[in-house]
């Protein structure tokens, strides 16, 4: 009970030495450490309590049952905090996001194993006593041992027929493998979870010719049909530079007192697009969101030329495409060419003849429509510039023009529309750019139940039906541009982390051969974390992968506890290998089987999903509680089939 807070505490204290603070991520490595951190601790005094029900004294029980598990400890640790370190070379932002979550667990374990090595038999030497069988303690526990007794009864029965049909258990160990790729493959595979973070961003969009006071109205009747609805708690808007787009966010009732977040946004859309004359954007407000190109929506994708005329064809065409598939939502793009604009053209040989320059015209309008400072009043407290410019009453449209003067240098005054005419066009509102190259932004949200890969894969089979122009270079950005990163980076991480498994467990076992057995159980670890994905509906995200990431690190554990006992009889008992490895699959099933436990109860509340922001968070939960369910039974009967088809020594029995 005592390791449990002191590790956490030591935790905590090397945290601050270290420069991390307790924000969302160090309190999930906090939450998941908890049912790791007594991990070492219940195989350290398991062992010592076997020696203390042999008879053995508390003090002689705690020094041979510590020395005993020493090594165990070492190797479950290390292997442990090595699954991490490929996570403190991964690249961009995802990367720096999950170092502390890396090193605050690897932290947790390394205190972990030292406070079971040093505190625990220290306390157990002093505290531990021989309990009689009619003690009150005992018995009212006695319908707990029976039961783990009957448990293992029959593993001890599944293992003696796992071991005599060994073919049979290592065609399991290779279905598992394959079963592995098949969900791997066609789980749909995503960035992160959308939170429910009960406030949505909503973009309000009219027409591009529209007047600024007629877009005002179009708002305020958006914020009323909006604000009507029971499920807005506040909201506020505010327009944009540009003349036909507005903000709006809004801030949703408690969780307890609606639907979720995805059936309020439906239930919004359907209410706004009664409204004439606009179009409404609705995307959650997202904790994580990577990127600073604002968009009406939340996953961008860029497309760049330096042909204009190919370029905007080229956004039409995919625009068109992406609002025909049920796969995108809020489609729309950054291409702004209806815009109403007025061209003043001059006639230069008039103007010549009446003694009117170019700069005087320009002069002209500049101080009639610009923003020419004329003066400073200075008071005491203050500085005010003073704007000269024409009234709001002479600016509604381009009549106003014809009220403009000229003075010629004989010292008249001409009439602009003497020497000019305007004419009402269609031009782009804005031309935007992207790394010096003219560019046209793409964003879109994802129907529910529907992945980001997926999304991004139909979008590259777009530019193939499209026939996009070699001319025009195309990219993702913001949370799209992330998530592209990561699919390659998602594999690399994982063979990295066995890889360093792998080459650490060597090193320490001096063996090629018994680390292979120790991983083979992690195949059955991936069907389980992958498997309740497939069943529950979910996305194979980047929180799910740094939960299978951390399952690789748990479930070794197992093997090795087994391995390491049977190594040990095998050089001191001389015993041979099948007697061997079943001596140690009955000895450490107690410990094994708290230990998981342990782990689970640690993940079952993230699992669970409770408190504001579970969303993002429960894949993780889920891929360690999945994976801890299905690879217990697994890994208990394939790692001796595995440990006696590589053994050496079993080998040389065989023949």
């Amino acid at each position: 009970a005592l390791s449990l807070p002191i590790s956490i505490l030591c935790t905590i204290a090397l945290m601050r030495v270290l420069g991390y603070t307790l924000d969302n991520i160090s309190l999930l490595a906090i939450t998941l450490a908890v049912g790791l951190v007594v991990d070492d601790a219940i195989v350290v005094l398991e062992n010592i309590v076997r020696y203390i029900e042999k008879g053995l004294s508390p003090i002689r029980a705690a020094l041979l049952g510590s020395k005993e598990i020493t090594f165990t400890i070492l190797s479950i640790s290390v292997s442990l905090v090595a699954v991490f370190i490929p996570i403190f070379f991964m690249p961009g932002v995802i990367g720096m996001l999950f170092h502390e979550f890396a090193a605050v667990v690897s932290i947790a374990v390394l205190v972990s194993a030292i406070v079971s090595l040093t505190l625990v038999p220290m306390l157990a030497s002093r505290y531990l006593i021989q309990h009689k069988s009619s003690t009150k303690v005992l018995v009212l526990t006695q319908w707990f041992e029976s039961g783990f007794e009957r448990l293992l009864t029959a593993y001890e029965y599944l293992l003696d027929w796992a071991l005599t049909h060994r073919r049979i258990v290592l065609l399991i160990a290779i279905s598992t493998l394959i079963v592995t790729v098949v969900l791997f493959s066609v789980l749909p595979k995503g960035f992160f979870p959308e939170e429910d973070t009960g406030r949505i961003m909503i973009v309000i969009e009219a027409a591009e010719d529209i007047s600024f006071p007629a877009m005002v109205e179009l708002v305020r009747q958006t914020m009323e049909k909006i604000r009507s609805n029971p499920l807005i708690d506040n909201s506020v808007a505010f327009t944009e530079g540009a003349a036909n787009n507005a903000r709006m966010f809004v801030g949703l009732i408690p969780r307890s007192e609606r639907p979720s977040m995805t059936e309020v946004v439906q239930i919004l859309r359907a209410e706004t697009q009664s409204i004439p004359g606009v179009n409404v954007f609705m995307t959650p407000t997202q904790h994580l969101r990577l990127g600073s190109m604002p968009s009406k929506s939340r996953y961008q994708y860029v497309m760049r030329s330096i042909h204009s005329e190919e370029l905007q064809t080229a956004a039409t065409l995919m625009t068109d495409q992406m609002r025909k598939h049920p796969v995108f939502r809020d489609v729309t793009n950054d291409l702004k060419l209806r815009g109403l604009q007025a061209r003043l053209e001059i006639d230069r040989d008039k103007a010549n003849q009446l003694g009117i320059d170019m700069a005087s015209i320009r002069t002209a309008l500049y101080s009639a429509f610009g923003e020419r400072q004329v003066s400073t009043i200075y008071t005491s407290s203050d500085s005010y510039r003073v704007i000269l410019e024409v009234a709001d009453a002479f600016r509604d449209n381009e009549k106003a023009l014809n009220n403009l003067h000229l003075r010629s240098q004989t010292g008249s005054l001409v009439p602009l529309s003497s020497i000019a005419k305007v004419n009402r066009e269609i031009g782009p509102l804005s031309v935007n750019h992207v790394n010096q190259l003219e560019s046209i932004t793409l964003s879109f949200n994802l129907s529910a139940g529907s992945a980001l890969g997926d999304a991004t894969q139909l979008i590259k089979q777009f530019e193939r039906e499209i026939q996009l122009s070699s001319s025009v270079l195309t990219n993702f950005a913001g949370d799209a541009a992330a998530f592209q990163s990561t699919q390659v980076s998602q594999l690399v991480l994982i063979l990295a982390a066995l890889l360093v498994i792998y080459v650490l467990l060597g090193v320490l076992y001096e063996s090629f051969i018994h680390p292979l057995t120790i991983l083979s159980g992690l195949p059955s670890a991936a069907v389980g974390a992958l498997g309740i994905l497939w069943l529950l509906d979910m996305e194979l995200s980047v929180i799910a992968m740094i939960g299978i990431l951390l399952l690789i690190g748990i479930v070794k554990k197992n093997a090795i506890m087994m391995i390491d006992f049977a190594l040990d009889a095998q050089r001191r008992l001389n015993m041979v290998p099948h007697q061997a490895i079943r001596t140690a699959c009955l000895l450490r099933f107690r410990p094994i089987m708290m230990t998981t436990l342990a782990a689970l109860m640690g993940a079952l509340p993230i699992a669970i999903g409770f408190g504001a922001g579970a969303e993002l968070r429960q894949p993780l939960g889920l891929t360690v509680v999945g994976g801890l369910l299905f690879s217990q039974l697994i890994t208990l009967i394939i790692t001796p089939v595995i440990y006696l088809y590589l053994d050496p020594e079993s080998k040389k029995t065989r023949g």
